[in-house]
């Protein structure tokens, strides 16, 4: 085959097998067989000028005026197609499977940022724990006072700063107290909004390089009355 400029695993592959007794035990012996390629096939056909060439010829004509009609033309496309339709619906499947897991966060997450219930600072303390975040409801009141989430000092020290309550994240809630003696005061707590529940846990999730997916998992709170 070199003779004639064939190349090897290009034009055609050597595959070397053990030849096999009658009772189908392997031989010591090693046979050597060769895969053409159709195109080598049929120049090796063209170099036969005997009856073995020509009907070897006259095969691949027929083979090839069989693979260019219509007919198979058409069998192919829709092979094709329907390839590519499987691939769309496998995909499209895999992508629902992945929305409907994802749809219990997304509606839990939803839930909160739509709610108007608010908890208490602890509260949320403990969300952030339920979420892997390790603050207390001390180190939260710091980290609140610090970024600016609730006044520092003076008589207004941990209510919510004008800027968590125009952005809807925290509130206020004033009680009055009357004591013993027959005064009054008002005592005010600090309130975190369905909202500002989705806000800081995503925040904080994102803050910790522990955390990536930024899901919320749920929790069990008392809910702070209005």
């Amino acid at each position: 085959m070199l003779g004639y400029g064939f190349t090897e695993n290009v034009d055609y592959m050597t595959v070397d097998k053990n030849v096999l007794r009658v009772d189908g035990t392997e031989m010591p012996q090693v046979q050597h067989d060769h895969q053409l390629t159709i195109e080598m096939a049929k120049e090796i056909c063209m170099l036969q000028r005997n009856e073995r060439g020509r009907q070897a010829r006259q095969y691949f004509l027929e083979l090839e005026k069989r693979w260019n009609t219509p007919e198979f033309v058409m069998a192919r496309a829709l092979q094709l197609a329907n390839a590519k339709v499987n691939q769309i619906e496998q995909e499209n499947s895999e992508l629902l499977s992945l929305i409907q897991s994802d749809r219990p966060k997304v509606v839990f997450a939803e839930a909160v940022a739509a709610s108007d219930d608010c908890i208490l600072v602890r509260e949320l303390a403990k969300l952030l724990a339920q979420n892997g975040v390790d603050i207390g409801e001390i180190r939260l009141f710091e980290w609140l006072r610090a970024q600016g989430y609730l006044i520092n000092v003076g008589r207004d020290r941990n209510t919510p700063t004008q800027l968590s309550v125009n952005r809807g994240l925290m509130r206020m809630k004033k009680t009055t107290v009357t004591h013993k003696s027959g005064h009054t005061t008002v005592s005010t707590t600090p309130l975190v909004t369905g909202k500002g529940q989705q806000y800081f846990v995503n925040l904080f999730l994102k803050r910790d390089p522990n955390h990536t997916d930024g899901t919320l998992v749920q929790s069990k709170k008392n809910t702070v009355g209005q």
